[in-house]
């Protein structure tokens, strides 16, 4: 029922901030034949910029629980208007006087693209996003027909946008009635209950990227601008086509960390490639504002760039033979763009791009009916499948350890192969002196601070959230720098720059590097020269620096970096493609013991998954140990059926006879059949002080014998009591429910601090546990409550530990458990002597501590308490 109402909360937003636009837009059109509109075009396009950022986040936040045309949808639009409102609030600011010229190829390939949308969602029976879709189109193109005859007037263009306010207004309407009903009254297409189980029947998206389809548009979007020019729509390319270019390569930044969260390697890959193409184009679009002439491209780095397209399109033909074909056509665009020094204002580049846009169309239909509809449009991939299971050399990876994280879980999958291939286009564009009275008139820039810093960056993120601590440090250590050199050198600030700062702050960098390039020599051969070879860049710069750089150092150095880069990137896609060692990254080269904990065969399963619950069962009542979240902190567990996996629990703690386990239950029913051997006051007591997180020590008896350990039963507890509890987490107790009472002890070794994120479970554990079900940071970093029991009867209760809960509301329990059992229960009264008795007794309560504990003084929580457990 929560999944139902997020999901409904991010469709209303999603169309509701869709008809907010529209209604703007509308008012807009019906007031521009007047002298002053009601909307100024700088309000209207922070309007739209800030409309832009709601519908982004409804799609993305959409797109999490399963896959729509409304995250197409969303995503598209947003992309779109956040170049429109740029554009309008440069011509409400004076730099674009006409910006129809600057408008139009965006307008066209909004329309183009929400056709798509529309086709798609008439077909697949979602009719609300069909005609919202339709209705934005429509607008467009009259926008653009605006744009060439007036005669066709505004109006028709505010009819279209009324249109979306009018389907936005009825969603609305059907939502307010099904809410306001409880479900009795709903309008035909607004029930998401019905839509959800048709989807859950049709199974999902599946394997299908729900991102792609709007990435593939964005693309559209960018092609447009050249193609408009090469068709003549466009009479010039200028500054105002710049919002379009660098809108799309912003959003496809987005969308390629969102297909890495759609474990699609690949086409996250492929996007991170074709955003550096818009933020290239758009920079050459920027560059004539202050200059007269237009940028060059230098040949080398775009012959590189083809080459990268070239292998990814290969790697990506064996998933889906179409996105494969489809990316030769940007092989083509980096050659065209090679072959003329002109670059983007050149015909054949722009020709090219008019191939970029058909294409993208076309895939993009794919890629929209597949998400939705039941009968999917054959990608390619089972020909691949048959053509490869012939051979024996090469193997497809597939399952559920395609994309298992170095440490712990992460939501990603690993943006390696995006790290290595923009240190390989970083280092060639190095290698274009360009003209040093112009810095700028070479396009080399995006080459650097986009690819080898932005999303060197991104990439470095990524592998942080996978657990790769040093690969992390690396990208993002390189990144910095490939952005610091990027702007210092080729941005026309190299000749003031160049100085003894410079050189000291390169030498800072390179003690850093020399950290990693140190720590590398225990991950693999290939991260040594990887590291090793930047080394060499970095002396480069020093040397260049200081005046002392040899003639055709730099160039040797960025070569040979770009080559080990090259190596790198297909190592790490034939890895994340082909089982086995196709391009081997090569052993450590100094191999210590202990160190990397990622090596480790210890499972990591995320425990939001039902199923991950049910495998770590099996795997405790197979006699393995295993890490878990709980309430409080991450505990190593094992059943108490399994005498050996207890002993085993037991051995991987260090001093572990200082900390005896506890024992934990899912519910009193599994003690009932040794109910009789607990005192009815202390079985009250555990009733009502559970589930918690509040550790009973009790009396040690007969009644352990009844879980099953046999003689492990030794390392749980001391000879005269025995810590117990049930924990306060859902999926805790379901897996006790499913295993039986487990023992629990700290996970982490004696003396040290407590575990709060599975990630530190691997770090401390990780040889010495079967799996690790990962739960991310823990609720709280407090332990829990550890309370002396052995006397209850006599009305004393002690502390050993006070934690997340306090002592105030532990004796508040005791103190109604007491009252419980001083009441008669043939008159419902208190006796005269039991009254007595409970006043006394309250009283102690209420000074802190029970009678008996007055006298004697609770245990000293120290670190050797034999019960001061840390969960």
């Amino acid at each position: 029922m929560g999944d139902s109402g997020a999901e409904s909360l991010h469709s209303c937003i999603g169309l509701l901030g869709i008809s907010a636009g529209s209604l703007l837009l509308a008012v807009h059109f019906y007031s521009s034949p007047r002298a002053a509109p009601l909307i100024p075009s700088t309000a209207l396009g922070v309007l739209l910029l800030i409309l832009s950022a709601l519908l982004a986040y409804a799609g993305i936040r959409r797109s999490l629980g399963n896959a729509s045309l409304l995250v197409s949808l969303c995503l598209t639009i947003s992309a779109f208007w956040s170049g429109y409102g740029v554009i309008l609030i440069l011509a409400g600011q004076g730099v674009l006087p006409e910006p129809g010229d600057a408008l139009v190829p965006g307008l066209a390939a909004l329309t183009l693209a929400l056709l798509l949308v529309a086709v798609v969602g008439f077909l697949c029976g979602e009719p609300v996003l069909a005609l919202v879709a339709a209705a934005v189109s429509l607008a467009s193109a009259h926008e653009v027909a605006l744009h060439y005859s007036s005669s066709l007037g505004p109006s028709a263009a505010a009819c279209s946008h009324l249109l979306v306010c009018l389907v936005g207004g009825y969603f609305a309407l059907g939502r307010m009635l099904y809410f306001l009903t409880k479900g009795k009254v709903v309008l035909p297409g607004t029930d998401l209950t019905e839509k959800r189980a048709r989807e859950q029947g049709r199974g999902g998206t599946g394997s299908t990227n729900p991102f792609a389809a709007p990435g593939l548009l964005l693309n559209m979007l960018s092609a447009s601008v050249f193609a408009c020019r090469l068709l003549g729509v466009t009479h010039r390319l200028f500054l105002g086509h710049l919002p379009w270019l660098w809108a799309a390569g912003t959003y496809q930044i987005g969308i390629c960390v969102l297909s890495y969260r759609a474990m699609d390697v690949l086409l996250a890959t492929a996007f991170g490639f074709t955003s550096i193409l818009k933020f290239a184009g758009g920079y050459c679009l920027l560059y004539p504002t202050w200059q007269p002439e237009e940028p060059s491209f230098p040949t080398p780095f775009l012959v590189v760039f083809s080459i990268l397209f070239a292998v990814l399109a290969l790697f990506l033909s064996l998933q889906s033979p179409v996105d494969g074909l489809y990316l030769l056509v940007f092989v083509a665009y980096c050659i065209a763009l090679a072959c003329s020094p002109r670059g983007f204002f050149a015909g054949g580049p722009q020709g090219v791009a008019v191939a970029v846009f058909v294409a993208s169309a076309v895939v993009a239909l794919i890629h929209l009916y597949n998400v939705r509809a039941r009968a999917k449009i054959p990608p390619g991939k089972g020909a691949v499948k048959a053509l490869l299971a012939r051979s024996s050399l090469l193997k497809l990876r597939e399952g559920p350890d395609l994309h298992a994280p170095y440490l712990g879980y992460s939501k990603y999958a690993d943006a390696e192969v995006l790290a290595y291939a923009c240190s390989v286009l970083a280092s060639f564009a190095l290698t274009a002196t360009g003209d040093p009275q112009a810095p700028l008139a070479t396009v080399v820039i995006p080459w650097v601070v986009v690819a080898g810093g932005i999303l060197k960056l991104l990439g470095g993120s990524v592998a942080f959230a996978r657990g790769k601590t040093l690969e992390s440090s690396a990208f993002i250590l390189y990144s910095v720098m490939w952005i610091i050199w990027g702007l210092t050198r080729f941005g026309g600030l190299y000749g003031t720059a160049r100085s003894f700062h410079t050189a000291v702050g390169i030498i800072a960098f390179m003690l850093f590097n020399s950290f990693i390039v140190f720590c590398s020599l225990f991950l693999n051969v290939a991260w040594f020269f990887y590291s090793l070879t930047f080394m060499l860049v970095a002396v480069s710069f020093l040397l260049d620096a200081i005046h002392a750089l040899p003639a055709g150092y730099d160039i040797a150095a960025t070569l040979i970096f770009g080559l080990v880069s090259f190596y790198c990137f297909l190592a790490a896609l034939s890895g994340s493609t082909f089982e086995g060692c196709c391009f081997p990254m090569g052993r450590p080269v100094v191999q210590l013991s202990g160190v990397g904990a990622g090596t480790t065969k210890c499972l990591h399963l995320p425990a939001r998954k039902a199923s991950s619950v049910r495998r770590i069962a099996d795997i405790l009542r197979s006699g393995g140990t295993c890490g878990i979240p709980t309430d409080t902190v991450y505990v190593l567990v094992a059943a108490c059926s399994r005498p050996d996996a207890v002993e085993k629990a037991h051995r991987s703690k260090r001093q572990a006879q200082d900390r005896p386990m506890s024992l934990w239950i899912s519910s009193l029913k599994q003690l009932e059949p040794a109910k009789h051997l607990f005192t009815p006051l202390l079985w009250d007591f555990m009733e009502a002080a559970w589930p918690s997180p509040i550790s009973l020590v009790i009396p040690r008896g007969e009644w352990v014998d009844f879980l099953g350990m046999k003689d492990s039963a030794k390392y749980v507890g001391t000879p005269q009591s025995v810590a117990i509890r049930i924990p306060d987490c859902s999926v805790t107790t379901h897996l006790i429910d499913l295993v039986g009472p487990i023992v629990v002890t700290s996970a982490n070794p004696t003396g040290e601090a407590d575990t709060t994120h599975h990630n530190q479970v691997y770090a401390k554990l990780g040889d010495k546990v079967d799996a690790v079900l990962c739960g991310g940071p823990s609720p709280e970093n407090i332990a829990s409550t550890v309370v002396d029991c052995t006397k209850i009867d006599s009305g004393n209760i002690g502390f050993f530990r006070v934690g997340i809960i306090p002592k105030s509301q532990v004796l508040q329990i005791l103190e109604q458990v007491q009252k419980k059992h001083l009441v008669d229960p043939t008159s419902g009264t208190c006796p005269k002597k039991g009254r007595e008795e409970l006043q006394s007794r309250g009283h102690a309560v209420h000074n802190g501590v029970g009678r008996a504990a007055l006298a004697e003084p609770a245990p000293d929580p120290t670190p050797n308490s034999e019960h001061h457990t840390r969960f």
